[in-house]
């Protein structure tokens, strides 16, 4: 929230080059291998994209967001932030989506399992500094689910052409399937422990 309101008044604008339309592009450059992966991972991200963009918000507040706000990307003195790091992907795009970012980047388990307790904390800190809109409200449950397939397309992308001999390791684009699929089951925002 601090950087979201950091970035107020600022006038540039940088697209977002791995927000929603840049999804299914990037789906299209693998889809004929993600079953390579895992059986059947192409349809269900194909119907994931066409849900997601169907139901993505417009007109939600927008401005400078982080768009990677990992937990390595985040340093700590003792219980509070003392730095951000790797701007590499911040651009002009939703609030919201900049939160779901997060929950999923902070809120599962590594059993894939949602910790609610750890959502409800971050949205409680959050929305003590900025309040939510009822609109950004309702559109959690499809931000957060397209924030999933957003590094999930990019993980499947690094995982089916990743040169041999390179020194770094493709990340597991299932991590994120699997979020996916979590998300797209949430009915509420109670879900993630907003009231």
């Amino acid at each position: 929230a601090a950087l979201h309101a950091a970035g107020e008044g600022f006038a540039l604008e940088r697209a977002n080059a791995l927000g929603p339309a840049g999804w299914r592009p990037l789906f299209d450059r693998c889809a004929g291998r993600a079953d390579e992966v895992r059986a059947g991972l192409g349809a269900e991200v194909a119907d994931a994209l066409d849900v997601i963009l169907s139901g993505w918000p417009s007109g939600l507040p927008r401005g400078q967001i982080h768009a990677d706000l990992f937990p390595d990307n985040v340093f700590f003195l003792g219980d509070r932030v003392s730095g951000l790091i790797d701007f590499y992907f911040a651009c002009t795009d939703l609030f919201a989506y900049d939160i779901a970012v997060c929950l999923n980047a902070w809120c599962f388990e590594p059993d894939a399992s949602f910790n609610v307790t750890k959502a409800k904390l971050l949205l409680g800190a959050y929305t003590a500094a900025r309040p939510l809109t009822a609109e950004e409200r309702e559109a959690l449950p499809v931000l957060c689910a397209g924030a999933a397939v957003r590094f999930l397309l990019t993980r499947l992308y690094d995982w089916l052409n990743h040169p041999p001999g390179a020194f770094v390791t493709p990340k597991d684009p299932l991590e994120y399937a699997r979020k996916l699929r979590f998300h797209r089951a949430v009915r509420s925002v109670r879900d993630y422990g907003l009231d």
